[in-house]
């Protein structure tokens, strides 16, 4: 006899088990008519499961969160029916929901085409309007092996074959087709709607190995409603105008090649904008107390087994081999070695908290399809910090970790920031009451600093809970980039201690700190969210001065003398061009401010000056726009105490 508890505190009780659809209708028809799903004690379930236990339960509207994870899952079962019917004998694999959309890899010959999307997409809008019904079945095991190699289907028995025993076997059908699936799954197709787009074909490998079959994957978006479709569109559209790789080729910053594949070559122009970054960190960090350190980039391995990362990380890590049999790896990640430099020397509780900082240089093997120009790249530096703290600095140390991010974030114009809670994974180190009271440290401090936070369930590091920074660009999008991550078992396993306030060894915690996370994404950042046209304190190039004809060619050079000694970053183009030539190229090159040197400037000792993005142009005294340009310049400054 169930007792259900409703979101609003109702209770309904009932003398046998109940499925969603019931509680649902019992509630109101207006309400079952609308039902998508069914969450039970913070579960989703189909629509349809039973409930024979007392529990907490919500029903899933398409007003609800969840809703459109389910929309995007059955839009990935509907395009796979729809594929598997246009194109007999094609074997379907696996088809999860991504964000902003899903995808379905393809087993079949014949690569697919521009034309099969629209025929695709077109037979599910004929599926979804037939609306079939969805019901879960539980399959015998060796049953639904045989099934799925009887018809062909030998990638869905491999599936079948590596899942674990203590594992059910569901099988959803939609209709008559019918697929292995976890769910949950909407009650028909028909609730999907028609807001959802094919966007793309690609190669996948099976399972993500290299040495497996190359798949044909197909990428689909799925939206509430046809006004966010086309909204997301429109980002779309938007996003590859802005697009960093492009943007950063046209103005010279940086580029990729095969043979280091995942790595940067900065040009002269990036490197500049690279270092400003730093610079604007650290001037800020000194100011916040931590002190700068460097460590080796390569360490013995029984120095990253005995961390744990050797478990967890070592098919992301470039190890090597040396000729007296010892192996070596470059870090993945800078904690290790800032234990050992705060193992140097006894340590009191006097002493804490102590801030260790890093632009360490980390490499991560990823693999090949993920690499995406500078937002995923195998070498990268972080602007990685550890603070050693005693249990009952965590909350005060926690708090200005989070207000000196969110302040540094304001600085480069990002005001819209998320902060995502995320507690202890399934694979982790450490005891399970050394998570407990991890887990309820950070919570105490995210609810100390009084910022909205979301709870990613699951998704901590393997060593600890963790708040991200999530914050929201120009046109939308979200990106994770800081993190806060408390840790309890990293310095017991690394031998740190202090002496308490009793005499007694102690072990300190250690928060992992990083604001921008990779630099070299974050710059991808940048440039998206600004279209190219960088804050001028971060431009490479702040200042152009062109030249109109030959004759000036002396002023302009007298003019980059005097910008060099405010310290303002300029070039100069004497180059025989008409001068709409020089102004277009490098407005292209989203240079902010042009200085127009003609012969009336050269006379007067005049400067006319044009501002990226303004049609308008002034005429100023060449020492006014100095002393106007070295403020302009100038890092913001981030105070955080």
């Amino acid at each position: 006899m169930p007792l259900i508890t409703l979101n609003d505190g109702k209770q309904i009780k009932y003398e046998k088990p109940v499925t969603g659809d019931k509680i649902a209708k019992d509630i109101s028809p207006s309400l079952f008519k609308k039902s998508l799903a069914i969450k039970v004690n913070e579960e989703l379930k189909d629509l349809g499961s039973t409930i024979s236990k007392d529990s907490k339960i919500q029903i899933i509207t398409i007003d609800d969160k969840d809703a459109i994870e389910l929309l995007r899952h059955d839009s990935a079962h509907t395009m796979a029916m729809a594929v598997q019917e246009l194109f007999p004998g094609t074997q379907v694999t696996i088809g999860p929901v991504i964000e902003n959309g899903f995808y379905y890899d393809f087993a079949r010959d014949e690569p697919f085409t521009e034309d099969d999307l629209i025929k695709i997409e077109n037979k599910m809008k004929e599926i979804v309007e037939k609306d079939p019904t969805t019901r879960r079945e539980v399959w015998e095991r060796q049953k639904a092996i045989k099934h799925f190699k009887d018809i062909g289907e030998h990638f869905k028995a491999e599936i079948i074959e590596s899942i674990p025993q203590s594992e059910e076997i569901s099988i959803y059908f939609h209709g008559d087709w019918h697929d292995l699936c976890r769910g949950p799954h909407l009650p028909s197709l028909g609730k999907i709607g028609k807001a959802f787009k094919l966007m793309k074909v690609a190669g996948a490998y099976w399972r993500g190995d290299s040495n497996n079959q190359m798949l044909q994957r197909i990428y689909g978006t799925c939206w509430k409603n046809k006004k966010d479709l086309d909204l997301y569109l429109e980002r779309l559209e938007e996003a590859e105008k802005r697009d960093h790789r492009k943007i950063g080729k046209t103005m010279d910053l940086f580029h990729f090649q095969e043979e280091s594949p995942g790595a940067v070559f900065w040009h002269k122009k990036g490197w500049n904008l690279f270092q400003s970054l730093i610079s604007f960190i650290r001037n800020t960090q000194l100011k916040a107390g931590y002190q700068e350190v460097n460590t080796p980039e390569i360490l013995d391995r029984s120095l990253w087994e005995k961390s744990g990362h050797w478990e967890k990380f070592k098919d992301y890590m470039y190890t090597t081999e040396t000729p007296d049999e010892r192996t070596f790896a470059i870090k993945p990640m800078n904690c290790p070695g800032h234990c050992q430099i705060y193992n140097q020397g006894l340590k009191s509780y006097k002493d804490l908290p102590i801030k260790i900082s890093e632009f360490g240089k980390v490499h991560r093997y990823e693999p090949s399809g993920s690499l995406h120009g500078l937002m995923r790249v195998r070498g990268f530096t972080q602007d990685d910090a550890h603070i050693f703290c005693t249990e009952d600095q965590v909350t005060e140390e926690s708090v200005k970790v989070t207000k000196l991010i969110l302040d540094i974030y304001k600085a480069f114009g990002f005001n819209d920031v998320i902060l995502k809670y995320a507690d202890r994974p399934k694979i982790r180190v450490g005891d399970d009451n050394v998570w407990d009271k991890s887990e309820k440290a950070l919570l105490e401090a995210i609810k100390a600093s009084g910022i909205k936070y979301e709870i990613n369930k699951g998704e901590g590091a393997f060593y600890g809970p963790k708040i991200e920074f999530v914050l929201r660009d120009a046109i939308g999008r979200d990106w994770q980039c800081g993190t806060l991550q408390i840790d309890l078992n990293l310095p017991n396993r690394l031998n740190s201690t202090y002496i308490d306030t009793n005499g007694e060894k102690k072990i300190p915690v250690m928060l992992h700190r990083a604001m921008l996370g990779s630099i070299e994404r974050f710059v991808g950042i940048l440039i998206e969210h600004y279209s190219g046209k960088l804050p001028l304190w971060l431009s490479p190039i702040q200042v152009g001065v062109l030249t109109i004809s030959s004759e000036q060619n002396d002023y302009g050079k007298e003019i980059i003398k005097l910008l060099a000694k405010n310290q303002i970053r300029s070039i100069i183009d004497d180059r025989n061009e008409k001068i709409n030539y020089k102004i277009r190229e490098h407005s292209l090159s989203k240079l902010p401010i042009l200085l127009i040197c003609g012969a009336k400037e050269a006379k007067d000792k005049t400067v006319t000056i044009r501002r990226l993005g303004s049609e308008k142009q002034e005429v100023m005294k060449l020492t006014k726009i100095a002393d106007i340009l070295s403020k302009e310049i100038q890092m913001p400054s981030v105070v955080s105490k």
